[in-house]
């Protein structure tokens, strides 16, 4: 019988790549997600039966002891950017990946795949990076073998960066940024499914790796890069650190007064806090490169799925091409 791998998140965005990786590796692949019913669509990714999707809340241990029973391997994909409610950024950074990989190593299972994020650390500034932090030390005390990847900004098709800020590109001519300073490397995430899979087959070397792409660049000069593709000009105003703070604090204490039913999702504090911070491969980490991979650059994909934020869509190229026909 082929051998079984638990991803937990496996519906998400890196979770699902990593889930095709697998199935093409003939594993068979369990998906535990809050909801199953919202996950059939990793089923096409293997064989009839070879991906399923199945419940499990990572703040309970019988819920996960199930979908860990009988695995080989297991990676944790589960994150948020929730500060509060239920799966806050300590219950499911910290002590969710802590009980997935004390569970599992109780299981006998052999191999650990834990996503982090760069800058995790228990004395971050950020809310966030603390958790991230915290998260990787109890997987490391349960698990001392397991790999650990820290990638930069994820992008590939259903990203909620490049994506996001398109969108935000055709509701008018300006285009407000906080931290437009900050250098970011972006990762395509096929890339970091990859290195998720040697780490899965053990391939990769017990460890934490930072995962970042071949090009670093400023939020601002990003977004400028996004705006060629999608072919907008806009004013991208970088607004001060303070002003971004401002306007967190409003959106945060608007989400508290409402309980929870008017959601910020535009800028929390604790996202100013972290966009004050660079997020790129430190110089002593292990690398790609130490995984014997090449990371993708975002001008080979980004054209790829950002076309439609363009003001012609699927046919920008054909109108472009049009305008150098010579006049009969």
């Amino acid at each position: 019988m082929s051998k079984l791998v638990t991803i937990f998140g496996g519906s998400g965005f890196v979770g699902r790549y990593i889930a095709q990786r697998m199935a093409k590796e003939g594993w068979r692949v369990r998906v535990a997600v809050r909801r199953p019913n919202e996950a059939i669509f990793v089923r096409p990714y293997g064989a009839v039966g070879q991906v399923e999707p199945v419940f499990c809340n990572i703040r309970d241990d019988r819920s996960v002891s199930s979908a860990l029973s009988g695995a080989d391997a297991v990676v944790n994909c589960v994150g948020t950017f929730d500060r509060g409610g239920k799966n806050n950024f300590s219950a499911v950074q910290d002590e969710g990946a802590g009980r997935i990989a004390r569970l599992a190593a109780a299981a006998g299972v052999s191999h650990l795949v834990h996503i982090s994020a760069i800058g995790a650390d228990t004395n971050g500034a950020s809310l966030y990076s603390q958790s991230k932090g915290a998260g990787e030390a109890a997987v490391l005390r349960s698990f001392p073998s397991a790999v650990i990847l820290r990638p930069s900004v994820v992008f590939g098709m259903e990203d909620g960066f490049f994506n996001r800020f398109a969108g935000m590109a055709r509701l008018g001519p300006v285009l407000p940024l906080i931290g437009g300073t900050t250098r970011f490397q972006p990762v395509y995430v096929d890339d970091v499914a990859q290195a998720a899979v040697m780490g899965v087959l053990g391939t990769a070397t017990a460890g934490i790796y930072e995962l970042g792409g071949p090009e670093a660049d400023t939020l601002s000069g990003l977004i400028h890069r996004m705006l060629g593709v999608i072919r907008r000009r806009r004013l991208v105003m970088n607004l001060p650190f303070f002003v971004g703070q401002i306007m967190a604090t409003v959106l945060d204490g608007v989400s508290a007064v409402t309980l929870g039913l008017f959601k910020n999702t535009l800028v929390t504090r604790d996202q100013v806090t972290s966009l004050r911070s660079d997020n790129v491969v430190s110089e002593k980490a292990k690398v790609f490169a130490d995984l014997g991979i090449e990371p993708t650059a975002m001008g080979a994909i980004i054209p790829e799925y950002l076309w439609r934020y363009r003001p012609s869509g699927q046919y920008a190229a054909i109108k472009e091409s049009a305008k150098n026909l010579r006049k009969v």
